[in-house]
């Protein structure tokens, strides 16, 4: 006799007793076409024009069957609507299982939309821990990887769910290197960490440069920052060469790399001051997007630059007033040690749009607090020069749900930053802090005009202050970090 049960009304403890299978089964429904036998036990147990994401589990002899309805309007959703609505429904699904104690498989009908089931179900499953008991597979220091407790497939093989596998996996990489404190992701560890997740990937070189090397290169803005910490400095630099024509132009990414920061002498509150183990977040999200690119063998040339380092306060830390000269030559006034992102990027903007022959070169930035004012967790931010590059991350932004809204990059916010004794001021002061940080980055932006022989390149600046992480769960993420915008730059680049 099949025993139904509506989750929200028991307990874990509940859900551990009644589970008679270490298989589950879910399956998205369209409430007003259920189509499949088991969507046929929906309408016994409760309403039945659920709304999308509400999902039920029934326990029986045979196992364990979730299903989550898609809502009474799916038919009439297309596009990319239609496809987050998978993903919200096979997401909130995912979660309910993994109540189950018992459950150690899941097999998820993706037949709606393949790509889209494995994105929200591996998402959903992400939970980074560091406890003991059980066993963290998150520990840094573990010699052997314990397997997940929970694996995923398919109830029907798809190339389509596989590419969405890759993308999931890419973002929960970023969450990880983003969660781990920094004790446990100094810039060393991060080089060493990334080196094993690109072991025998085809295609690829990786280069970890020293301050010995960034010196020799002229990044004194990127130095500065490092001056105050007894961890060293790392540059690291990633080449995946894809396309058919090993000369072809490259795209690069740029992603800031803080992987700590405690603002300097400029010192930030003590409240909140852990979360700080994500202004790495830039880095971790290029990295994590390189990898999926490299693993789908995208037919794309790409070089990805992560300038690293801890901003610490010291003695030797870099002092308010300080004047530094980049790369390029230009003199930058920190007027404030805790706006050092934009010090480490334009040194590795000015690098990456002068050496690689680029076509285009975005960087990625936990950047500005006035990101997250201005937009919360709910758009990312982006800056851009160039109205086709916009239009090419915007669709992917929104093929994927981790979406972009484009802001102003204008002149006239000029004299916020040229107003000081320098030829940049490293802050510009409240209003508009999101622009002028982006307005300071463009000036290190080689090539933005077009020269005989060679179009401009196109720049975009994505600010994930706001995105990274999450306060509140959804459907397929829960609260913590997020790494967002990596599932949209695997998908620009599939698109190139």
């Amino acid at each position: 006799m099949l025993r139904r049960t509506l989750t929200g009304l028991l307990s874990p403890f509940q859900l551990r007793r009644m589970a008679t299978s270490t298989t589950a089964t879910i399956h998205p429904f369209d409430p007003k076409a259920p189509t499949t036998s088991a969507s046929q036990l929906w309408p016994a147990s409760t309403a039945k024009n659920p709304k999308a994401g509400t999902t039920r589990v029934f326990f029986d002899a045979g196992g364990v069957t979730a299903l989550s309805s898609l809502g009474p309007d799916f038919s009439r959703k297309t596009g990319v609507v239609k496809r987050e609505v998978v993903r919200r429904s096979v997401g909130s699904a995912v979660k309910e299982i993994s109540r189950v104690d018992e459950v150690i498989e899941v097999v998820v009908d993706a037949s709606v939309d393949p790509h889209a089931a494995a994105v929200a179900a591996h998402l959903a499953l992400y939970n980074f821990t560091l406890k003991t008991d059980p066993p963290s597979g998150f520990n840094p220091k573990l010699k052997e990887p314990i397997p997940d407790k929970v694996s995923l497939k398919p109830l029907s093989a798809s190339r389509e769910w596989d590419k969405g596998v890759v993308y999931a996996k890419a973002q929960n990489l970023a969450r990880t290197l983003m969660e781990l404190p920094g004790n446990m992701m100094n810039p060393t560890l991060f080089c060493e960490r990334v080196k094993a997740e690109f072991a025998g990937v085809e295609n690829v070189q990786m280069f970890a440069r020293d301050e010995a090397w960034a010196a020799e290169k002229g990044m004194r803005t990127f130095l500065s920052v490092t001056r105050g910490t007894a961890e060293p400095a790392k540059f690291l630099e990633i080449h995946y060469k894809g396309a058919p024509d090993a000369s072809a132009q490259p795209l690069v990414l740029v992603g800031k790399g803080i992987t700590f920061d405690t603002g300097g002498i400029s010192l930030k509150p003590g409240a909140d001051m852990k979360l700080m183990r994500g202004d790495m977040g830039g880095a971790a999200a290029v990295v994590s997007a390189a990898l999926a690119i490299a693993q789908l063998k995208l037919p794309i040339n790409l070089v990805v630059l992560t300038p690293l380092a801890e901003n610490m306060p010291s003695g030797t830390a870099t002092k308010p007033g300080d004047v530094i000269y980049a790369m390029n030559g230009k003199s930058v006034e920190v007027d404030n040690t805790d706006a050092e992102g934009r010090l480490v990027l334009s040194d590795a903007i000015y690098y990456g749009s002068t050496e690689f022959n680029a076509h285009t070169l975005i960087d990625v930035a936990t950047l500005t607090g006035a990101m997250d004012i201005a937009l919360g967790e709910v758009f990312t931010g982006v800056f851009c020069t160039s109205d086709e590059l916009w239009h090419r991350l915007y669709a992917a932004g929104e093929t994927e749900y981790d979406r972009f809204w484009r802001m102003p990059l204008d002149e006239d916010y000029g004299p916020q930053i040229y107003g000081s004794n320098a030829d940049l001021c490293n802050t510009g002061g409240k209003p508009a802090g999101s622009c002028t940080a982006a307005l300071f980055l463009r000036a290190f932006v080689h090539g933005l005009e077009p020269e005989e022989g060679k179009d401009a390149l196109k720049w975009a600046h994505v600010d994930i202050a706001g995105t990274m992480e999450a306060t509140r769960p959804t459907a397929y993420l829960g609260r913590g970090m997020t790494g967002s915008s990596v599932r949209a730059l695997i998908e620009y680049a599939r698109q190139l």
